[in-house]
């Protein structure tokens, strides 16, 4: 006979569940840090007064986040993707905001394709991985400037698309088909930069891939870009507050009892009036 000492026993247990208790206390104060670096509700209503943001982390913290920079004529707006999600990616959203504060408002790059080609550099300096044939670690993003005077939107991505309905009708502007951080260092590639037409009233909208990739619980497969550009379509000239509610339970109930398998981040915009 086998006899345990309880003693012993709930010392142990005691350990581990104060080992878990400051990692949860550790990981809220990580996403109290990420919290701080997306803007603020105010900053944004300066820059779009109609607008809305989605932003579902799989985990405590999230490898998704948004960005934005108002230069008084110019907005930016970014909606980023990084490796990975939790902690890691979580780590390099900090390094995608920081390069992105660098290349816009200390370098002073305000066209998208640019900006995306200096992001770059400074994402894989940042890696300190310059002198490595590939990099493993990066982000997909969807980076759009509007210009307040002459109602011009430039568009520039990273396999992300940009959507806009105008006037009942959809356009979906794709990104290039590389990633910020992870292409060869012995290929020299550089982003496209888009220039759109815009009108008061037009809808933009950009959104993570988890969105699209997120399984349900009735099919079992991805909700899929298909089902976004139909549920835009059927969406936008409602105001900002219901297309965020729509899209929000949307996934709910597409996701059901499945987990979430990514983060989700999805931005709507309404271009303001003249």
């Amino acid at each position: 006979m086998v006899y345990r000492n309880h003693n012993n026993l709930d010392l142990v247990n005691l350990v581990q569940n104060q080992k878990i208790e400051d990692h949860l206390a550790s990981l809220q104060y990580a996403r109290m840090i990420q919290k701080a670096l997306l803007p603020e509700p105010e900053i944004m209503k300066g820059l779009f007064k109609d607008y809305f943001v989605l932003f579902l982390p799989r985990d405590i913290v999230s490898g998704d986040f948004y960005w934005m920079y108002s230069t008084g004529d110019l907005q930016f707006i970014a909606a980023c993707d990084c490796t990975g999600h939790g902690v890691p990616g979580a780590f390099m959203s900090i390094i995608g905001h920081n390069s992105l504060d660098k290349v816009v408002k200390e370098y002073g790059i305000i066209h998208p394709g640019e900006i995306l080609d200096k992001l770059n550099e400074e994402v894989v300096k940042a890696l300190k991985q310059r002198n490595e044939e590939t990099i493993n670690d990066g982000m997909d993003l969807a980076l759009a400037v509007f210009d307040r005077r002459r109602y011009l939107l430039e568009f520039a991505g990273a396999f992300n698309p940009l959507y806009i309905v105008s006037d009942g009708q959809l356009s979906v502007y794709k990104g290039d088909r590389f990633p910020i951080g992870m292409s060869t260092q012995q290929e020299e590639k550089t982003f496209i930069n888009q220039l759109i037409d815009v009108k008061p009233g037009d809808m933009i909208y950009m959104c993570s891939d988890g969105y699209a990739d997120q399984f349900g619980s009735n099919e079992v497969k991805k909700f899929k870009s298909g089902n976004i550009k139909k549920m835009l379509l059927a969406i936008h000239h409602l105001p900002v507050g219901e297309q965020h509610e729509i899209i929000s339970r949307t996934i709910l109930e597409w996701k059901g009892d499945l987990p979430q398998v990514d983060d989700m981040l999805f931005l709507g915009m309404r271009i303001p009036a003249r």
